[in-house]
This record gives C-alpha cells, structure tokens and sequence, in this order.
C-alpha cells in the first residue's frame, strides 16, 4: 500500500514547529488558520468571483441550474504563511477558505428580515496538498469529527476523572468510550442521530417511570403526554426485537 501522508490539525498547531517538520518529513499539511491581521487581510481580498458553492449539510440540488444551492463556499489564493520569522522560515502554501452564510434573526413577528449586506463566517486553513480546493475541504473539515466526541465525552464520564489509580483512570475511560458507542448506535435506533449524548440522556434514558406488578407480569408506566415517546419506542423496538432479517 502506497500514499501520501496528510497531517491535518487545528488552530493550535497552526506555526512553524508543526508546518516546518511536515515540510522536512515530505508530508502534507492541512492546518486551520489563526484568524491574524494577515490572513483577515488575505480573506478580505478574494475575488467575489473566486468562490466556488459546495455540498455541505443540509444544500440543496437545484435542477434547472444544475449545481449546489448553499451557504457554504470556498475559494483558494497563494499565500506565505509565518512571514513575522526569518525569511529561511517561511512557508509558501495555499490559503483556502471556506464561508457560511450569517443566518438572519427574525423579526418580531417571525418574519425572515431583509438583509443590507451579506454576512459570512469565515473558516480559513493552510496547506500544500495538490488536491482541488474542494476535496481539501473536504478532507480537512474530517479532521474535527473527534473533537465533538471528546466534547461529549468530557460532558459526561470522563467529568469524574482522575482517580488516583491510573489502572482505574484507564479502565474508566475504556468503559466511558463502550458506553459512547453504545449511545451513538442508540441514537441512530430511536431516529436520533444528530442528537448529542446529554441529550439523549435527558429525553430517552434518565426517565421518570414506575414498575407495576400485575399477575404475573411487570408493566413499565411511562410519563403521559411524553413528546419523546416514539424515540423511547424505537429503540426499545430495536433492542429487544428480533434481528432484521437479511437481504437475499
């Protein structure tokens, strides 16, 4: 197997140490800008004809035109990265950004406001892959997914840590990570899958409920009127119905 090592980081790796030594291993670089003087500058100067739409969370395929109708764009300029050290250091790369449209607030009727200008968050990275603009989009936004991971992780379990023992600090964090898949493959069952840990605790899990024996059978009396009863219902459903019979 044969390929080219892609090292992508966040903003806390963006300078020279990280860059420099991807530079002198022969790697390629994808690191999330800081938003300095320089690149607020370099964003500032793209070309309004430079941005290019791309296929991003909830776009939509418009038909007649033929290409993504989104609020996500990217567009890409040369740029010199670390120019404030000496001149040896500086790393002449690609600068591209990526820009997500400003949602409107409502006004006070509920109406969608009229806009005087277009707002955009701006999302810059650097890096000297030769993949098109898009796919190094595309390849560098991979790099967050384990952020949110450990955000929910820290939300949850891993808030009790550390223990003294680190036999018990190891085994704790195995047992939080089974416990995180196990809820993620939970959400997917209740129709949930975008829903963050805590709250699937909140709405599904850490329930109000009451056993009664009747005969020789135990009912389970849930909260009436409970909004997320069909979720609790799904997953249920999937845990202890039969398997899904498989595709012949």
């Amino acid at each position: 197997v044969s390929g080219r090592v892609l090292c992508r980081a966040d903003s806390a790796y963006y300078g020279h140490a990280f860059v420099g030594t991807a530079l002198r291993h022969g790697v390629w670089f994808s690191v999330t800008a800081r938003m300095d003087p320089q690149v607020k500058a370099t964003i500032a100067g793209i070309d309004e004809d430079a941005w290019t739409p791309i296929k991003y969370p909830h776009a939509v395929w418009e038909e007649t035109e033929q290409r993504w109708v989104s609020d996500a764009e990217v567009a890409e300029v040369p740029f010199v990265a670390f120019t404030s050290r000496r001149k040896a250091e500086h790393v002449p790369c690609r600068l591209i950004v990526r820009r997500v449209r400003r949602l409107q607030p409502l006004a006070s009727d509920g109406s969608e406001q009229g806009e005087l200008f277009a707002a955009y968050r701006h999302h810059a990275f650097i890096t000297n892959s030769t993949l098109d603009t898009v796919e190094a989009d595309q390849r560098h936004r991979g790099h967050a997914i384990v952020e949110q991971v450990i955000a929910e992780l820290k939300d949850g379990p891993l808030a009790h840590l550390p223990s003294g023992k680190y036999a018990a600090n190891a085994a704790w964090v195995a047992t939080a990570t089974i416990a995180f898949n196990i809820a993620r493959a939970a959400t997917v069952a209740a129709d949930m899958a975008t829903a963050r840990w805590a709250t699937v605790r909140r709405r599904i899990i850490n329930v109000p409920a009451r056993i009664a024996a009747t005969g020789r059978r135990l009912i389970l009396h849930l909260p009436s009127r409970w909004p997320w009863a069909e979720h609790w219902t799904a997953l249920h459903t999937a845990a202890t119905g039969p398997p899904p019979t498989a595709a012949s």
